[in-house]
């Protein structure tokens, strides 16, 4: 399922460092929640992961071993030791463990290139923490945090029904 345009259209047209800022919080915001999230990673902890949504004029690049992310226009060329690209919505219920990326990428919703290792190393330490990005996102929000947990899990929750198999 793709993002609707009355959310992509937005986001594409805002300036390049404001994403980055706001993609920065986010990403922080995980890390200070599970900062144990790229442990298991091991040697691929060097390698650098694209991740490209088709919905969206955008492409995040993840550096494990820096903590860092950054954000580009989806066309700027980034170098990365392995890219996935699909609609957002599934590249965050990957992230989130809600559905099997096998069968999404055996049905061709994504396309997956380089360093399969890597990803297999990602993927399985992404699994072992239990990210909830409702959640993380809503301990970020200080007093408005149930709020917003409570509107980031209704989002979830209506993008993930009856659009993907639910994860085992």
């Amino acid at each position: 399922m793709n993002l609707p345009r009355a959310v992509t259209l937005p986001i594409n047209v805002m300036p390049l460092p404001l994403v980055q800022r706001a993609t920065a919080m986010v990403f922080n915001q995980v890390l200070k929640q599970h900062p144990n999230l790229f442990d298991r990673l091991g040697n691929y902890a060097s390698k650098s992961f694209r991740f490209t949504p088709v919905d969206l004029d955008l492409s995040f690049r993840i550096v494990p071993s820096e903590r860092s992310i950054s954000v580009t226009r989806a066309d700027h060329p980034m170098r990365a030791d392995a890219t996935v690209t699909g609609p957002m919505l599934t590249l965050l219920a990957l992230l989130e463990g809600h559905i099997d990326g096998d069968a999404i990428f055996f049905a061709r919703g994504l396309a997956v290139t380089g360093d399969m290792e890597a990803l297999l190393a990602l993927r399985n330490a992404l699994d072992d923490n239990g990210l909830d990005l409702a959640e993380d996102i809503g301990r970020a929000a200080g007093p408005f945090s149930h709020l917003v947990t409570r509107v980031a899990q209704a989002i979830r929750q209506r993008a993930l029904t009856g659009t993907v198999q639910p994860w085992n």
